[in-house]
């Protein structure tokens, strides 16, 4: 589609760094192809945690590091610098809006829930409530299950769905509407939706129709660096884009669920001071949110897998266990019966570290901008002196080379 349609066709994608460590380990053609896909200009890579965890509803700190370690990621797979950030599942709430925007983002993509929304549509900009710096872009649930969710569904009354149709429906809200925000799971194509209802074939043609009812097509940073919000959403408590509550049920809705997750979370900060290589590794693949999904006992229309497991007590037992033997390496390295006031002071002593080696940095590049912009205005007539003086030392006798070494210092200087 990019190649098809050049730069009138743009997409964001969003993966993990936990996804993008199985990729490189079983399928690396597929990091090939990404970075192809980088290469055409039509894509941004989205922060989001490493983890693909729910870091963002335990701890901070934990968060940010989480965060942190996706962007890393990204620059060195993609050479881009994130600008626009989306959680976990589009987790979202003012709190944890807040937090991103501290981290520097422009923008965060969430859920256009209506319970959140009201009357309001979905379609324009909004801003976090706490930090209006912050860019929100809502999800419109409606056209996004439409391809994610319903188009093999027989029973549907929209059935079939073809591209120009589609188009149609959003070419048909009115003028002043112009963000129409579409976000599914990569699984949608070919896996929820199977490759024989042709869900490849509407996607390819979705640009075609768009250009002749005059859509256009846009990343999430150009939408936050050009159009303005509306006004702030307030949203008090975490919603997300699952199931029918759009709440965060799905992950920690039962008693299993708590604990596990509490327990997890009871090391975080221990975990943290450590630089144990396979210590983080394992970390990040206990947060991933789907081992809390697993454990889900509730009743629900959406269809989703349970992955190896038989039953929510099934995934429950086997993580816990997991974590058992987990959290005992990490108690090796930082003992539990370590005191607060110690753990606090480790703490307060790694964090110390950081802020003096990225005040130190930022010295070093201010110093070396401030160079080469010295460099750049030195004027023009002194250069030629310094050829002129390296010509009279090549003329003068021996005993007079020390007058030319003073001329070309001074030069320098």
């Amino acid at each position: 589609m990019a190649k098809d349609h050049g730069k009138f066709f743009k997409v964001a994608l969003s993966i993990s760094g936990v996804g993008m460590e199985q990729l490189e380990i079983h399928a690396p053609t597929v990091i090939e192809k990404l970075q192809e896909l980088n290469n055409t200009g039509c894509v941004e890579f989205l922060a989001e945690p490493y983890s693909h965890g729910l870091s963002s509803l335990a701890n901070e700190e934990c968060f940010r590091e989480d965060v942190m370690h996706m962007v890393k990621k990204i620059k060195e797979m993609f050479g881009q610098t994130p600008k626009v950030f989306r959680n976990s599942s589009l987790i979202y709430s003012d709190e944890i809006g807040a937090q991103v925007a501290d981290m520097g983002f422009k923008g965060m993509l969430t859920e256009g829930a209506k319970h959140v929304l009201g009357w309001k549509s979905p379609h324009y900009m909004y801003h976090c409530c706490v930090n209006p710096k912050l860019k929100l872009l809502l999800r419109d649930f409606n056209l996004s299950d439409d391809i994610s969710l319903r188009f093999n569904n027989s029973d549907w009354d929209e059935y079939p769905l073809f591209a120009d149709k589609y188009m149609d429906k959003i070419a048909a809200f009115p003028e002043e509407e112009q963000i129409i925000n579409i976000f599914m799971e990569l699984s949608a194509l070919g896996i929820f939706q199977p490759l024989s209802s042709n869900i490849l074939e509407f996607i390819k043609a979705l640009p075609m129709c768009a250009k002749e009812r005059g859509i256009t097509f846009s990343t999430p940073t150009e939408i936050v660096t050009k159009m303005k919000s509306v006004s702030p959403l307030e949203v008090p408590y975490p919603m997300s884009w699952v199931d029918e509550e759009r709440d965060t049920s799905c992950w920690l809705g039962n008693v299993m669920q708590r604990e596990a997750f509490n327990k997890l979370y009871s090391v975080a900060d221990r975990v943290r001071m450590c630089d144990d290589r396979r210590i983080k590794q394992d970390w990040d693949y206990l947060q991933a949110s789907n081992n809390f999904r697993f454990m889900n006992t509730k009743n629900t229309q959406v269809s989703w897998s349970r992955g190896i497991y038989e039953s929510a007590y099934d995934a429950f037992t086997n993580y816990m266990n997991i974590l058992g033997d987990f959290m005992k390496r990490v108690e090796s390295l930082y003992p539990i019966d370590m005191d607060n006031e110690e753990l606090n002071s480790l703490l307060t002593t790694i964090r110390n570290q950081g802020a003096e080696i990225e005040s130190l940095q930022r010295e070093l590049a201010r110093a070396q901008a401030a160079l080469t912009e010295r460099s750049a205005a030195e004027p023009e007539e002194k250069k030629p002196a310094k050829a002129t003086a390296k010509k009279v030392a090549a003329k003068k006798p021996a005993a007079k080379k020390t007058v030319a070494k003073k001329a070309v210092k001074a030069v320098e200087e």
